[in-house]
């Protein structure tokens, strides 16, 4: 069974910057189509970002774009969410997840197969 495990939640103040990781061993990693989902308090999981096997196609949602970047190193088998100018309505448990098998469809969230724990991040005023 895949486990994937973030890192790289914390306290950051808005306007500041977090690097999230999320580790996924395990051969099927480098052909996954990898995402990152978000949930606030008292609202759905919603899509924050998607990067292909190749980490030549990236998605973002509209309300992260131009601030997050996605990224994976398929070598280390870790996919990397970078957040700058961070505001606190990106406060949220990140989770990481696995889609592995086409076709897919980077926002629809039923269609991974495989999600981590989560790790919060809390963005401060």
């Amino acid at each position: 069974q895949v486990q994937l495990v973030e890192s790289g939640g914390g306290l950051v103040q808005a306007g500041g910057s977090l690097r999230l990781s999320c580790l996924a061993p395990g051969r099927t990693f480098s052909s996954s189509l990898m995402g990152w989902f978000r949930q606030a308090p008292g609202k759905e999981r919603e899509f924050v970002a998607a990067v292909s096997w190749s980490g030549a196609n990236t998605y973002y949602a509209d309300s992260v774009k131009g601030r997050f970047t996605i990224s994976r190193d398929n070598a280390k088998n870790t996919v990397y969410l970078q957040m700058n100018s961070l505001k606190p309505e990106d406060t949220a448990v990140y989770y990481c997840a696995a889609d592995l098998r086409p076709p897919y469809y980077y926002s629809d969230q039923t269609r991974y197969d495989y999600w981590g724990q989560g790790t919060q991040v809390t963005v401060s005023s």
